[in-house]
């Protein structure tokens, strides 16, 4: 027991001086498991296959980008927005809120993942998604250490949708915003300026003419 002991404490003692903590430790632990149990999808899979799948259950790293011009698209598509007028507004749990034009957005360091989507029993994509980190965002709005989840809304009025994610998955890069899909500007049928992607979410969660991002604190 003392021998456990001790091997616990030197494992502990050797994340400390790495600046880890024993929950950082585990939680990549566990991320690293779930991607290993991933059904790696071959290079040529007919997407129409996956519009039953879970996108969390999936590593769709060999599947070709789809062209926009093939995307589905589901709920509002039509909603036009006034750049001139438009604002990100990031507030709720911070202490600085923030209302950030389109062009202040685009000049951020942006990030870059390919993420399938998945709209249930309708159709699924792969593409190229650039954008904007909530994470740092979040820091713009000197968000508060204790807030527990991210919500996005749009758009502004009688259409609007909010959808909520864990800041864990802000944190990690998988919850982001995207203004450019495949190299070009995201497509208004799609929701331009800003929407939502969601690594391992269905579509239904990814917000289109996003306008508003609120910390909450559970």
């Amino acid at each position: 027991m003392n021998g456990r002991r001790r091997f616990i404490k030197t494992i502990l003692g050797f994340l400390g001086g790495m600046g880890l903590s024993f929950g950082v430790f585990t939680a990549g632990i566990r991320a690293a498991f779930a991607k290993a149990k991933r059904i790696i999808l071959a290079k040529g899979t007919r997407l129409s296959t996956l519009v039953g799948k879970d996108p969390a259950e999936l590593d769709p790293r060999n599947l070709n980008l789809t062209p926009v011009e093939e995307f589905g698209t589901m709920g509002l598509d039509n909603y036009h927005v006034d750049l001139n007028k438009w604002r990100l507004e990031i507030g709720g749990h911070v202490q600085r809120p923030v209302n950030l034009k389109y062009a202040q957005l685009t000049e951020i360091p942006l990030v870059q993942r390919d993420v399938l989507l998945i709209c249930p029993g309708f159709f699924a994509y792969y593409a190229r998604w650039k954008g904007v980190s909530v994470a740092r965002l979040l820091d713009m709005a000197q968000a508060k250490s204790d807030v527990t989840h991210v919500s996005f809304s749009g758009p502004e009025g009688s259409y609007e949708k909010t959808e909520q994610f864990s800041i864990e998955e802000i944190r990690s890069g998988k919850v982001f915003l995207a203004y450019n899909v495949n190299g070009r500007a995201l497509p208004t049928k799609h929701g331009f300026p800003l929407r939502v992607v969601a690594e391992d979410h269905y579509g239904g969660t990814w917000v289109k003419f996003v306008c508003k991002i609120t910390a909450n604190k559970a």
